[in-house]
């Protein structure tokens, strides 16, 4: 297999902001998740909506749609992205005071989203942590990671949770 090299540096070893003007445009979709695990006074006020900030998952979805949105004003190498959909849904699991949330996102373009999926993830557990940090500061944002992703030349990418990340998994 062939050794794949970083593409965000130049032949003088410099940083730089990759030229996708080739590249055909396609439809790819990326989805991103991970969790935050808190205190049962924390879980239970965001699961019944009596938390003292308001509805702690209505406000960290629409964070999570702006920080998808903003990707590219915060990983500095990222190129601005039309996205045509974001999506940021929640899973609450009662029995482990977890809330995991996904972020679904697609564009038709030259460069992929994944980075936006993982930053809507990331921007809406922060949201959901800075809304219950009154109640519990010893909250666990954790498992962050892209699940899939689909489009352009590298194809579909599914996440395998057994493989070892030092793996070859493109």
């Amino acid at each position: 297999m062939d050794k794949k090299e970083l593409t965000h540096f130049n032949e003088a070893g410099e940083a730089h902001m990759v030229d996708v003007h080739e590249k055909e445009d396609t439809y790819r979709v990326a989805k991103a998740c991970g969790e935050i695990k808190m205190n049962e006074d924390a879980f239970n006020a965001v699961a019944n909506g009596t938390a003292k900030k308001g509805d702690v998952l209505g406000i960290a979805r629409i964070a999570g749609i702006m920080g998808a949105k903003n990707n590219s004003m915060l990983i500095p190498l990222c190129h601005p992205i039309a996205m045509t959909k974001c999506d940021v849904d929640f899973e609450l699991d009662e029995d482990n005071k977890t809330i995991t949330a996904v972020c679904t996102t697609a564009c038709v373009g030259k460069t992929g989203v994944e980075m936006e999926a993982l930053t809507g993830v990331s921007t809406a557990l922060l949201t959901i942590y800075d809304m219950c940090k009154a109640v519990c500061r010893s909250m666990e944002i954790k498992n962050i990671y892209l699940l899939e992703k689909a489009g352009g030349k590298s194809g579909h990418y599914v996440a395998d949770r057994n493989t070892d990340v030092n793996s070859s998994d493109n």
